[in-house]
């Protein structure tokens, strides 16, 4: 009997912990942080990508946040070898203001996050400015996130549904604009996410 009360106190008492992170009043924080290499040996191509977001929300309600991302996006193409290489690169700011939603009771909380990413920067060929960039999104995300502690939150999401407007600006000559939409749920390549809850 006692291992019984036992055993039901610690459900509850997860439980509550669980449902106490994502209660009106409270905040979280966390990020993306992403890197991505491509070398293609035969052309001599190296490709190098790096993103950081930091994000923080508040929870508005029981089980709904909203927030925003700030951050940086640095990619780099190189192509050729000794004498006949050439390297382009690009910088940018991004902003990413997001609404989450939570639903379950227990440790384990589906969520879906609708998200509106954008970011403005400049191109680069060699040391030749190209133009300046800007990109207009919006995402809709679900994932899965798990409370081991009360203050820790483990997330696994996929990209799900997302529209993407890119434009960039030469310094002369007429704007390029690329229009991308999309449904990426591949469970073969997931986000993993840490996000900490206060």
């Amino acid at each position: 009997m006692k291992k019984l009360f036992l055993t039901l106190s610690a459900a509850i008492a997860v439980t509550f912990v669980a449902n106490a992170q994502t209660e009106k009043g409270k905040f979280i924080l966390g990020g993306n942080v992403s890197y991505d290499y491509t070398s293609v040996k035969d052309a001599d191509i190296d490709s190098h990508s790096l993103g950081i977001i930091p994000s923080v929300g508040y929870f508005v309600s029981d089980n709904f946040a909203v927030g925003t991302g700030i951050g940086y996006a640095y990619e780099k193409n190189t192509a050729g070898a000794d004498v006949f290489s050439s390297s382009n690169t690009v910088h940018a700011f991004s902003v990413a203001p997001f609404a989450r939603l939570y639903k379950g009771d227990s440790n384990f909380k589906f969520f879906g996050q609708l998200s509106v990413p954008m970011a403005w920067g400049t191109a680069k060929a060699d040391d030749t400015k190209l133009g300046n960039i800007e990109s207009y999104g919006v995402e809709l995300a679900p994932g899965f996130a798990y409370f081991p502690t009360s203050k820790i939150g483990i997330e696994l999401s996929v990209r799900g549904l997302y529209y993407q407007n890119s434009s960039i600006k030469p310094e002369e000559g007429s704007n390029v604009t690329t229009n991308s939409f999309g449904l990426n749920a591949n469970s073969l390549a997931p986000r993993l996410g840490v996000q900490f809850y206060f």
